[in-house]
């Protein structure tokens, strides 16, 4: 993916996964990301040619709220303010909409890289009898 990621690792052991969950959740929750409306996709850097093409793959209305959740915790940040409770971003919520299409893109250049490094050998003709 664009970003480092031990969370594979983490997952597939349990006893890690449940002493890790309860730091993981406290640092999303002081962050700060959700009191201003944003989704943790919407932190990735546009910077990689790999998630601006994600971008460009986005459904129209997950795009526009994509831009409507960037402006608005703009203009909170620049008044110093949060957003009131019930309208700041819950945990089951934050679900991610860039990060599978990120996956994806990324197998395709994989699986495109690996097709043009491959080698075709013709077999040797049989003689004629």
């Amino acid at each position: 993916m664009s970003q480092p990621s031990l969370s594979g690792f983490i997952i597939r052991r349990p006893w890690l996964r449940r002493w890790l969950q309860p730091m993981a959740n406290w640092y999303a929750d002081a962050s700060g990301y959700r009191k201003l409306g944003l989704k943790a996709d919407d932190l990735i850097p546009e910077e990689s040619e790999t998630v601006l093409l994600a971008l460009k793959r986005l459904p129209p209305k997950e795009a526009y709220d994509r831009v409507f959740r960037m402006r608005r915790a703009f203009q909170l940040s620049l008044s110093h303010q949060l957003l009131p409770k019930h309208e700041q971003m819950k945990p089951e919520e934050d679900t991610p909409y860039l990060t599978p299409l990120i996956q994806e893109i990324e197998a395709e250049l994989k699986e495109r890289e690996d097709l043009e490094a491959m080698v075709v050998k013709k077999k040797p003709a049989k003689p004629a009898a």
